[in-house]
């Protein structure tokens, strides 16, 4: 074998190298700062999101903006990461009478709900929400472990991301709502 077949082979055999180095580091990077997963666990964001799907979300949005009522996000605590839904924004009074949920005295209208998860939330409040912080809860209220009997308010910098869209199974493949 010549030896300019052997320096071509020896910079392909580079080349390849180089560029499975880089598309890992792209990974990387994008899973670390940009894009990640977290799987759904339990029941209480049905029927929006079911036990055991995989959704990815967005970990940059949170720091060119902020959570706005009715994004799902991903809570980050110690033990465990939490999907729920942002309900009360910093500032806001929350109430819940009879089913029914209200944001600084005026009925607001959860169109993400069954009429059988409404009338299963119970009541709540009235509680202003500080400064930094968020009122959340899951979709299917009677079960979800959320801002009302649990998780407290969340904290701005525990919310480390948006939900984006369901991933797996595959035949959900779907923007969130």
């Amino acid at each position: 074998m010549s030896s300019v077949t052997e320096t071509k082979k020896k910079n392909e055999w580079w080349e390849w190298i180089k560029a499975i180095v880089i598309a890992i580091g792209i990974a990387l990077f994008l899973r670390t700062f940009i894009f990640a997963t977290s799987i759904v666990e339990g029941e209480s964001m049905n029927p929006t999101l079911q036990d055991g799907e995989r959704v990815i979300f967005n970990k940059l949005v949170y720091l060119v903006d902020e959570p706005e009522r009715g994004d799902i996000v991903i809570i980050q605590r110690p033990h465990k990461n939490y999907v729920k839904r942002v309900i009360g924004l910093p500032g806001e009074t929350i109430e819940i009478r009879a089913g029914e949920l209200y944001i600084n005295n005026e009925r607001y209208t959860q169109e993400f709900l069954s009429k059988e998860s409404m009338l299963r939330t119970g009541n709540y409040g009235p509680e202003t929400i500080p400064e930094n912080h968020y009122f959340v809860m899951g979709d299917n209220r009677a079960i979800s472990k959320d801002s009302r009997n649990g998780l407290g308010l969340i904290l701005e910098n525990e919310i480390i991301g948006k939900s984006e869209i369901i991933i797996y199974p595959f035949s959900e493949w779907s923007r969130t709502k």
